[in-house]
């Protein structure tokens, strides 16, 4: 059977659970074990449709009990889940499970004693999963125990902490524990629990003077005393892990020298993990890891492999190969995660400095990522979303998009895209993308460069946005040449006063006061009458309604005209009325 853990947001009850029920179950009698350990039996669950969510078959009482420890604190481990394949018979693997799990000892401890002499006699984590039916990381969880004192795993049998603090204690040093069992065993202290002490265990502890490998005379800082106890610590953190990292380094050159094959040493806080390794001697391709954590400790593990490393070394003996090739470290980067940052931020900061003489590249390259984005631009297409079909309709009319969409098909060709791409920005910020962009304006000329420019950036200029005021009156853009009053603009107007005051433009005052009191749709006749020069009234040419001219204007003083208010507030700034 599969085995693994899912999160509790993608399980689900199945309609085909027996128990299945609108009605929350009694689990008053499981809920305080678990409570206190936690999900010990899977959950027999199936795909219910989506590759990464579960039905459960069987497990919904203790599904509901994590429900409720979700609840209270905002967060629930994941459930160990047993995964149903097509034809499975859910009868026969559930009595499975229940007989598989039956073997477990009740609490972890117990379970931690059973599998620590399983991994003495040579079995493997995935062989301790499979006999007991639960999940390799279950095991190791439960081998993890093996780092407490013997003292703390005894409090936890007598059910005197909890599952969760248990937990984050195997994550403590045995400095770290006994400072925790000190504060336990004072009646006058309070030993933090739960959250609390992984918190407590992650809070920046000050660094004893115990710790250090090097000689105390060689730190220069401040050393202070604790009046309570023996120990001493160090002011100055960062001076320590300087010190404390050349020793660490001088260390594993001396292990070099000695003629171990390869000394690893583990990241700050990576806890050495020895039932995922094995022993192995100096001459069988030994290898020694050195466990830091982050109150300073050091820790030396000498004649270690991993599993895999001993399983391909077993092999290499068993064929008269070398074991030692075979238990050979796979190649490291060239490169630590930090030298890589010194280079990117050096390379940069002299590539940028270099732009400022050459602003024609610097153009090329601001037009590519607006074309193609990158990991810092986020360049949005303005989608020009209409609020109905008619509006659609009349904006795809308007001259001023077709003369745009012709110029834009011509300089597809320069950027090597196809003729009918409906848009040259907007890109995903693919970083080879915008590299191969901007090769093509390299070897464009200018006036290439400025014609594309002018296509992407209309291609990204926000409709009802400042920029357009701005624009459109300093370049005295004249909608009259690409635009004329249509029906749909007509029918979109509903106020009295507006119509009346277009009226008043079109026909003169007194005709606006003489139909004041007319229905919009009447005053709106009078328009057309006088635009088509009909019912006797004078032809009226290229009226420009205030709404559409650029410098914008509205036609009542009650505020609401949203273009209006943008260009007032800019209006300033371009000195023009």
């Amino acid at each position: 059977m599969e085995l693994g853990h899912v999160e509790f947001s993608k399980l689900n009850i199945s309609t085909t659970n027996m128990r299945y029920s609108k009605k929350a179950p009694d689990v008053s009698d499981i809920l305080p074990s678990i409570r206190a350990r936690g999900i010990l039996t899977p959950l027999l669950v199936r795909p219910n449709g989506s590759p990464d969510t579960f039905e459960i078959v069987a497990g919904r009482r203790r599904y509901h009990c994590a429900q409720i420890i979700f609840d209270e604190c905002g967060e629930v481990e994941p459930l160990p889940c047993a995964f149903m394949q097509p034809g499975d018979d859910a009868a026969a693997l559930e009595a499975s499970l229940i007989e598989n799990i039956a073997r477990l000892d009740p609490d972890e401890v117990s379970q931690w004693e059973t599998f620590a002499r399983l991994v003495k006699e040579g079995r493997s984590v995935p062989e301790i999963a499979s006999t007991f039916g639960i999940t390799d990381r279950m095991v190791g969880q439960r081998l993890a125990l093996g780092n407490l004192l013997p003292k703390i795993r005894q409090t936890y049998r007598d059910d005197e902490i909890d599952c969760e603090s248990i937990r984050h204690l195997t994550l403590a040093s045995k400095a770290q524990q006994k400072e925790w069992l000190a504060l336990f065993d004072d009646p006058e202290q309070c030993a933090p629990c739960g959250s609390q002490l992984k918190q407590w265990l992650f809070g920046g502890q000050s660094i004893a003077t115990s710790v250090a490998l090097f000689p105390l005379e060689q730190y220069e800082g401040r050393i202070v005393g604790d009046l309570f106890s023996e120990n001493a610590y160090f002011a100055d953190t960062e001076a320590f892990w300087r010190l404390q990292s050349e020793a660490i380094a001088a260390r594993r050159a001396a292990y070099l020298d000695a003629g171990w094959k390869d000394v690893i040493a583990l990241e700050v806080g990576k806890r050495f993990t020895s039932w995922e390794h094995e022993k192995a001697s100096k001459k069988k391709g030994g290898k020694v890891f050195i466990s830091v954590t982050a109150r300073g400790e050091v820790e030396m593990y000498e004649g270690w492999l991993n599993t895999k490393d001993a399983k391909r070394a077993r092999q290499a003996a068993q064929t008269g190969a070398d074991a030692e090739a075979a238990s050979a470290p796979a190649a490291r980067p060239e490169v630590t995660n930090r030298m890589q940052n010194y280079i990117d931020l050096h390379r940069v900061t002299a590539v940028r400095a270099e732009l400022l003489n050459h602003p024609g590249v610097a153009l090329r390259l601001m037009v590519a990522h607006v074309i193609a984005g990158s990991t810092l631009w986020d360049v949005k297409l303005e989608e020009r979303k209409s609020q109905g079909q008619e509006i659609a309709a009349s904006v795809a009319s308007n001259a001023a998009s077709a003369a745009f969409d012709a110029k834009r098909r011509e300089v597809l060709p320069l950027l090597d895209q196809p003729d009918d791409e409906p848009a040259i920005a907007g890109g995903n910020g693919d970083d080879y993308g915008l590299a191969c962009v901007l090769a093509r304006l390299l070897v464009l000329p200018d006036d290439d460069v400025l014609r594309i420019l002018a296509i992407v950036m209309g291609e990204t200029l926000a409709a009802g946005s400042a920029a357009v005021e701005a624009v459109g009156t300093h370049l005295h853009v004249d909608i009259r040449a690409v635009w004329q009053p249509d029906d749909v603009f007509f029918e979109l107007i509903r106020d009295r006063e507006v119509i009346n005051a277009m009226v008043a433009e079109l026909a003169g005052q007194q005709s606006a006061n003489a139909n004041v009191a007319e229905k919009v749709k009447t005053q709106k006749s009078i328009i057309r009458a006088c635009l088509k020069g009909e019912g006797g009234r004078e032809k009226v040419e290229n009226w420009l309604p205030r709404w559409m001219a650029f410098p914008v204007a509205a036609y009542t003083n009650r505020g609401g005209f949203e273009t209006a208010d943008t260009w007032a507030r800019v209006q300033p700034l371009f000195g023009r009325t």
